[in-house]
């Protein structure tokens, strides 16, 4: 997963023109390197999946503007910067079909 700024998020979620995901974590925490790992078999079985992640300590304007209560947050960014959060992932394969429907539905 490629990892973005504060600007090229805020770049790429006012320019969507196809969905996309960012998973959002802190270094430290245990449950996000766990998502990570589920990401990272999900990016392994669907390579063309944009999926990309940020470390919201360095996302002051994002964190506020878009209201994070928690990490980890997966934010799914549609067009029209319509997005969805997912604050709870239960296991690899909901998460899954979840971002596969979501970002390959178009």
């Amino acid at each position: 997963m490629q990892e973005w700024s504060q600007a090229e998020l805020l770049l790429q979620a006012e320019a969507a023109a196809s969905p996309f995901a960012v998973f959002l974590y802190t270094p430290f925490c245990g449950t996000c390197k766990l998502t990570e790992r589920m990401l990272t078999i999900i990016t392994t079985m669907e390579p063309q999946l944009p999926i990309y992640k940020s470390n919201i300590n360095f996302l002051p304007q994002i964190s506020r503007d878009w209201q994070i209560t928690s990490v980890p947050c997966i934010v799914i960014v549609g067009e029209n910067q319509n997005m969805e959060f997912v604050y709870r992932m239960k296991a690899v394969d909901d998460l899954y079909k979840l971002l596969r429907t979501r970002l390959l539905s178009c």
